[in-house]
């Protein structure tokens, strides 16, 4: 009996290490494509079923992530946050009710919520109503001192189009103010001596209600449709956690610092500059994106929100046209990163001998975006086919 079992642990090994050869051998054709005399690759596959790695190649050269780097933020948003975190935006109020008019100010104060839209905005003016009034004495105050007053991000390019990262604003445009006095007024709200104003919250102020987004709402739209809005919204709640008054960029790189060094990577240069990877300046490896994979797979409060919000191949998201009628289809789920000569994909499958996968590839110097995703693409189905 002993004998038989023996027999059996050394066949399923070899069984094992053949597909491995097989998969090494695959992958190994693919880097004798063309392309790769005039762009770089690096390329990391781990199995985590057996714990440990099945390849690489330039798997710890310095690399710029484009969108991938949103799998750091959320990773680092979930381990330091946890999967129940809630995006907060608060109305106050101050003074007193004289009759039915309030003489004091009204406070909106942001929380640099992305998901915030016009419905959430009446909803938080309806909250005037437990005043029982039906005019104010006094101003509608704007407080965006959630974070530091830097409209973007270290090292975005001047002409792209990208929405400033206030953290008050509808629809992404900073308009708050102006839609939130709109709405107080259709509740029949006389504001004829009322004045729009800037301004940080007093301490006496007496708080009316509270709008909230979850997390895992904003990491999906963030992941799944690779918005950078959303991602910079969850670097600075990672960096509000320091709790230093204002967040500040510098805080969520040192949180992000910190959770490398804890993966054992923390003696590699990488270069964390935003949250999500529209910077020039952010600098990391397939190595460390994979060793990010492995953590959230491992952390069940991670790994639950964070797989639901990847983009599924051939199904939804950036991934919705890629590797239809393959292997890879309704099975990859990965975050796909784009930039001028940069091409990335980072996440996890499921091999055909069951075992589950997580990988990195960045493609670097690819003049034709197509290219770097059409070998992402044929490594996926490599990683997938039996």
């Amino acid at each position: 009996m002993k004998k038989c079992v023996v027999l059996c642990l050394l066949c399923c090994s070899f069984v094992a290490a053949l597909a491995q050869d097989t998969l090494r051998a695959r992958l190994d054709s693919l880097l004798c494509d063309p392309m790769f005399e005039t762009s770089q690759v690096g390329l990391m596959v781990y199995d985590l079923t057996a714990d440990s790695i099945i390849y690489k190649v330039n798997e710890r050269q310095l690399m710029r992530p484009a969108s991938c780097m949103k799998l750091v933020t959320a990773i680092t948003a979930l381990d330091q946050l946890g999967p129940d975190y809630q995006y907060q935006t608060r109305v106050y109020y101050t003074g007193s009710v004289r009759g039915t008019t309030l003489v004091g100010n009204v406070y909106c104060v942001g929380g640099f919520d992305p998901a915030l839209t016009l419905d959430d905005v009446a909803a938080m003016a309806g909250c005037l109503r437990q005043l029982g009034i039906d005019s104010i004495c006094g101003q509608l105050v704007a407080d965006r001192t959630m974070k530091e007053a830097q409209d973007y991000g270290e090292g975005w390019c001047w002409d792209d189009d990208n929405p400033l990262l206030t953290a008050l604003s509808v629809g992404r445009k900073n308009v708050f103010p102006q839609t939130f006095a709109e709405e107080v007024a259709r509740l029949g709200i006389n504001l004829e001596r009322v004045q729009l104003t800037e301004g940080r919250l007093p301490v006496n102020a007496c708080l009316l209600g509270t709008c909230q987004h979850s997390i895992a709402q904003v990491m999906e739209r963030m992941l799944k449709m690779s918005d950078n809005f959303y991602a910079e919204s969850m670097f600075y709640q990672t960096a509000a956690s320091a709790k230093k008054g204002l967040a500040r960029a510098s805080d969520a790189r040192t949180i992000t610092k910190r959770l490398i060094n804890r993966l054992g990577l923390g003696g590699n240069p990488y270069k964390v500059a935003d949250g999500s990877g529209l910077s020039l300046y952010n600098y990391v490896s397939a190595e460390l994106l994979c060793a990010l994979l492995r953590h959230a797979w491992r952390s069940p409060r991670i790994i639950g929100t964070l797989m639901p919000a990847l983009p599924i191949a051939g199904v939804d998201g950036t991934l919705k046209d890629r590797m239809k009628k393959t292997p890879a289809q309704g099975n990859v789920r990965a975050k796909t990163g784009t930039l001028t000569g940069i091409s990335s994909l980072s996440g996890y499958c499921t091999a055909a001998n069951g075992h589950q996968l997580c990988f990195s590839i960045i493609n670097q110097g690819v003049m034709r975006n197509a290219t770097g995703k059409a070998f992402q693409d044929r490594v996926c189905n490599a990683l997938c086919e039996p």
